[in-house]
Parts: structure tokens; C-alpha cells; sequence
């Protein structure tokens, strides 16, 4: 950007944050300014498609010209709700838009999709106008996907003023709550907290083999949850971790994958968790908290197979921990920076025990994060107004992205309910499983995992929600195991390529290539795509049932996990033949499987490697003192 262009598109930010706190807080229901949700949707997206085109880099004149007609356009047809809405009002009455809606309509479609390219790539944008043209012709199309067709009205008015549209549950979802939340991250992280969780995570896990790597997913975890960005993440905590990594011993692919899974996993670690997860709350119509809670066992699975991976893996290559010098003290570093804990307690405080609404939450914890700063006795780190206005400034710049895609999604979801393409597409879905749940679930699984390639984490879990999710739940499991499972699996494409967004910017830190640092990743995070099979078959998993269900399932997953990482990254209690790792990675898997019963069997395998591996250690040792005598 050019400097007066900066300088507008800060203040139109921080003006954006400054109104949406009052609209989302209910001030201006206080004051007697009732503004309709509509109205207030259309001024959001109207000040979006204005930054995002204003952060564009420097082009050429003709460049210049394209995007200001672009920009243009959105405004027209954005403006159009906000300053003619009796007209929209009427729209809704009669179920359909004359040749006026329909011009709007198609030039707010062209700046969300052309912004959508700005800051995503051309994948989704060409999905959303390959949907748009099949629902236009479904009556040219054979098959399942054979329909009427529907007129260019009839697509208008659901894209631009339907409840499913442009302006539906994703874009307001993005709105009214995950703002709040990116603003709350960005100024805890201004705050300073980003290195003290870092030193945090050093003082609990150096003392042990491979610290780095553990303070790395402790780190990410931490960060994570509170921030949700995988990208971010990566790059935040990546730039401290993945050379002490590489300095201690680890390969750099390794330790790129191990950023990388740790990062993946703070967008399904609660109590913030991703967008994916606010968006979630709204389409499942529940609290955000039973999202919270349903997630917390899994997201636990998650984490203790990455921390489980760097451990056996340390222990394979006989690493050493950190060097006393190199430790930071526990009781110091807690003593140091003990207040970075107090805002993330306000927000549990304010989410589980007080349980207002998510985005209030993280409003009300925002002013505890300012006046613990000022506890920090680096003065750089208080949050004085114009770290405020910069942090602000980054918390919206951060989430510009999200709301143009989800606004593109609204194109995309108001297409699909329109044509009922998602519902043929569930009705193949099952026809091809056959009636099973488990040939259904791994169809889906890959589904989202292609889909999944390219997009967004929320794009991936709608479009994947309308296509398959009727399917998982035909064949009789909840809508919470359904959305989690499709939630999972579509996070599992920031690890898998080609398309791996966490990989390549770790591998842009390690130095390492992409397909050996992804497949690192695959490895260590290996219950991305796991753990969403087990909390299908086992509801416990996701805190439902009763005390013993819950627990039993989560031991013996937790179990399944930590044996499965041994078998993968071969060393158990010594190092691991071919034999072994094939015995481990069953038992494994018998620990996960849905039937508490062959945890039993599970135990035999697992205590027969143990005996192996402790009489071939034993003999190992002794042959060692004897050649040394």
C-alpha cells in the first residue's frame, strides 16, 4: 500500500472494530439506534470489500482502474441494502428480485469473488461460479444432479438477500463473534504473550528429552487456542522452536512437521478454538460452549499424539534435553509474566461460568488483557492507545480475510439449498456406501480431505456440511459428531499435499522440502485423521454418556494414541523391529476401536512387545559390557 492509502485503510479498521464492539455489545440498542440485521451486515461487508481492495499492492494505472470499478461494484450493491432496504423488505415479501436486484446482486457477486481471489486464490472463486452455472442449467444435467434449472431471479434473490445467501449465517457468524475473538488475539499478543507462553513452555518441558519439540507443541497449543490462526500460529511460534529444534538434533523436515501439526491443532483445542467452531455453534443452532466441550477430548487426543511423536522420536535418536544453562526455572518464569494468565481465566470465567454469549466473553476479557500489561516491566508491552489502535488495526486485518470468504460462501451455500444439489449429492453418498456407516465415513473423509485442498478451513466445513453431512446424519449419528467429523477432516488438508498451508510456511523457517516435511507431519499428526472415526463410534469421546463411558473411551484412545505413535515412529522401549511395529500399530488400533472389549486383547500385544523389547535391550546392554571388558 501507498502511505495515504495505509493511512485511510487503518482508520476505516479501526472505525470498523469501533463500530461492530457497539453494535455486538448492544450499545446502540441502548441508545434508541435500532439498526436491522441486514443493514448492519451491509455496512460490515461494505467496509470489508473497501479495505481489502485499498491493501492491494502497488500496480499499474489500467490494474488501478479494474479495481476501483471492482470496488465500485461492491459498493453499489452493498450500499444498495443500506440506503434503499424498504425495497429489500419487499424483495423478501414477494420471493423474488426485479431487474434492479438482479444487477446488484451480480455486482456484489463480482467484488466479493474477485476479493475472494485477493486474498484466497482462484480455487473457491471458480467453485462458487461452477456451482452458480450448474444450478442456472440443472436442467441440462443428467443424473442425480438433474433438476428444473432456476431463473436468474430466482438465483439472485437467494444469493443477495436470502437467509442463506451472501449475508447469511457464515458472514454474520464472522461478524458479530470472531471479530471479537481476533481482536482479543491480537492484543494478547501485543500484549507480550506470545514470548512468555514461549518461555512458559521451555521452563515445563526443557528438562525432559526433545524439549524443544515438546515446548513446541506446548507453545502452539497455548497460542493456538487463543488465536485460532493456523498460519499465524506457525509462523509466530515456528520462528522460536523450529531452530531450537534443528540446534538439539532434530532433522529440519521433522522439526517443520512438528510446527506444523502443533499449529493445525489450535483451530479444534478449545476454549477458542477456529472459526470453523463459532460457525459451527451457529449452524448446529447450540452454545458455543457444547462445541467447547464436545471438542476437548478429542483436541487432547490430538495433542498428546504430537507430544507422544517427539518423545519416541527423541528417544530413536538418542537426543538429549536442553543444557541447564539453556533451561528456564519454572517458579521464575511463572513469577515473571504470571498476569499473560489472567485475561484467558476472565474469558473461561466469562464462557463457562457466567455463559454470555461468545463474542461478550471476549469483549469483557479484552480490558483485563490491557490492565495486565501494564504489570509487564518491559514498557514496550503496555498497552498504551497507540499499541491499542495497532493491535486493533492487526486483530481486523487478520480477520478481513474470513469475512470476504464467508461472505463467497453465502454465494456458494444460497446456490447449493437453491438447486438441492447437496441433498442428491448426500443421497449418492449413501447409495455409494452402500448402507454403511463406515465405507460412508471414509468417503466423506476423503471428500473433505480433496475438498479440503486449496480452502479455507470454514469454506471446506460448509461446503462439505451441505454435500455430506445429511448423509452421516441419515445413517443415524447426532449432527455433532457429523459436523465434528467433517470439521476434522477438513482440517486435515493444512497438513496433507499438495496443498498443506501450515507445511509451507514451517518449511519456509526449517529450510526443509515440502513432501518430507508433510510427510513428517502426516506422521506426527496422525489422529487428525483417526480420532474423528473413534468419536463417531464412541460418543463418550465427545463428553456424551454416562461417567463411566467417558472415561473408559478416553482411556483407552488415549492408550491407542500414545502406542500408535510409538509404532509409527519406531521405538517403543528400545528401538522397534518391522515385526513390532506392526504389532504396536494393531494393538493401536485395537485400543481405539469402538469395543471396549478388545482393549484387552490390546494389552496382551502391547505387553508382549514390551517383554520383547525389555529382553532385547537387556541383551543389547550386556553385549555392550562385554566388549568393553
Amino acid at each position: 500500500m501507498t502511505g495515504w492509502t495505509e493511512r485511510i485503510a487503518k482508520s476505516l479498521a479501526v472505525l470498523l472494530a469501533l463500530y461492530e464492539v457497539l453494535q455486538v455489545s448492544g450499545v446502540f440498542s441502548r441508545l434508541q439506534l435500532f439498526i436491522p440485521t441486514p443493514i448492519h451486515l451491509s455496512i460490515s461487508l461494505l467496509v470489508v470489500l473497501l479495505l481489502v481492495y485499498l491493501r492491494s499492492g502497488r500496480v499499474g494505472w489500467w490494474r488501478w482502474a479494474l479495481r476501483l470499478v471492482l470496488m465500485f461494484c461492491g459498493l453499489c450493491g452493498a450500499g444498495f441494502i443500506l440506503f434503499d432496504y424498504q425495497k429489500v423488505l419487499d424483495y423478501g415479501s414477494l420471493g423474488y428480485v426485479d431487474t434492479l436486484g438482479e444487477v446488484m446482486a451480480i455486482l456484489l457477486s463480482l467484488s466479493i469473488l474477485e476479493a475472494t481471489r485477493r486474498v484466497l486464490g482462484v480455487v473457491l472463486p471458480v467453485i462458487i461460479l461452477l456451482i452458480l452455472l450448474l444450478t442456472y442449467f440443472q436442467n441440462y444435467l443428467p443424473g442425480a444432479l438433474h433438476g428444473q434449472g432456476n431463473p436468474l431471479d430466482a438465483i439472485a434473490y437467494d444469493v443477495y438477500v436470502g437467509t442463506s445467501g451472501i449475508f447469511g449465517v457464515p458472514f454474520e457468524t464472522t461478524v458479530d463473534v470472531l471479530l471479537a475473538f481476533l481482536l482479543f488475539g491480537a492484543l494478547y499478543q501485543a500484549s507480550g504473550a506470545a514470548k512468555w507462553f514461549m518461555d512458559l513452555a521451555n521452563a515445563l518441558t526443557g528438562w525432559s528429552v526433545g524439549g524443544p519439540a515438546k515446548a513446541c507443541v506446548v507453545a502452539s497449543a497455548l497460542m493456538g487456542t487463543i488465536t485460532g490462526s493456523v498460519g499465524g500460529n506457525a509462523a509466530t511460534v515456528g520462528n522460536f522452536t523450529i531452530p531450537l529444534m534443528k540446534k538439539i538434533g532434530y532433522s529440519p523436515a521433522f522439526a517443520g512437521g512438528v510446527e506444523a501439526t502443533s499449529s493445525t491443532g489450535g483451530a479444534i483445542l478449545p476454549p477458542v478454538m477456529g472459526a470453523v467452531a463459532f460457525v459451527m455453534a451457529q449452524m448446529l443452532g447450540k452454545p458455543y460452549m457444547e462445541i467447547a466441550k464436545a471438542a476437548a477430548i478429542p483436541a487432547v487426543l490430538y495433542y498428546l499424539t504430537t507430544l507422544s511423536s517427539v518423545h519416541f522420536r527423541a528417544k530413536k535418536l538418542g537426543l538429549r534435553a536442553l543444557d541447564p544453562a539453556e533451561r528456564l526455572p519454572l517458579g521464575p518464569t511463572l513469577r515473571q509474566g504470571w498476569y499473560h494468565l489472567v485475561p484467558v481465566l476472565a474469558l473461561l470465567y466469562f464462557l463457562f461460568i457466567q455463559q454470555v454469549d461468545a463474542q461478550i466473553a471476549a469483549l469483557y476479557s479484552i480490558p483485563f488483557i490491557i490492565g495486565c500489561s501494564f504489570l509487564n516491566k518491559d514498557r514496550r508491552q503496555w498497552l498504551t492507545l497507540r499499541p491499542i489502535l495497532q493491535g486493533v488495526y492487526e486483530g481486523v486485518k487478520n480477520w478481513l480475510s474470513i469475512a470476504v470468504i464467508t461472505s463467497a460462501v453465502g454465494i456458494l451455500v444460497g446456490a447449493l439449498v437453491l438447486s438441492g444439489m447437496g441433498n442428491a449429492f448426500a443421497n449418492f453418498i449413501v447409495k455409494l456406501g452402500g448402507g454403511n456407516l463406515l465405507w460412508t465415513l471414509v468417503l466423506v473423509g476423503v471428500a473433505s480431505l480433496i475438498l479440503g485442498m486449496g480452502l479455507d478451513a470454514v469454506p471446506a466445513y460448509l461446503t462439505l456440511v451441505i454435500l455430506t453431512g445429511p448423509a452421516l446424519v441419515h445413517l443415524g449419528i447426532s449432527q455433532m459428531q457429523a459436523h465434528l467429523f467433517i470439521m476434522y477432516w477438513g482440517l486435515s488438508s493444512f497438513l496433507t499435499p499438495p496443498v498443506c498451508i501450515a507445511v509451507y510456511v514451517t518449511c519456509a523457517i526449517s529450510g526443509s522440502r515440502m513432501w518430507e516435511t508433510a510427510w513428517e507431519a502426516l506422521r506426527i499428526g496422525i489422529s487428525v485423521f483417526l480420532v474423528p472415526f473413534a468419536f463417531v463410534y464412541e460418543p463418550g469421546l465427545l463428553g456424551q454418556g454416562g461417567v463411566w463411558s467417558i472415561l473408559s473411551t478416553a482411556v483407552t484412545a488415549l492408550c491407542g494414541v500414545v502406542v500408535l505413535s510409538a509404532g509409527l515412529q519406531g521405538y517403543f522401549i528400545y528401538h522397534v523391529n518391522v515385526v513390532q511395529r506392526v504389532v504396536l500399530i494393531a494393538a493401536a488400533l485395537l485400543f481405539i476401536a469402538p469395543q471396549v472389549s478388545l482393549a484387552g486383547v490390546a494389552i496382551v500385544l502391547v505387553g508382549v512387545v514390551a517383554l520383547w523389547q525389555w529382553r532385547t535391550r537387556k541383551v543389547a546392554a550386556d553385549n555392550s559390557v562385554a566388549r568393553a571388558v
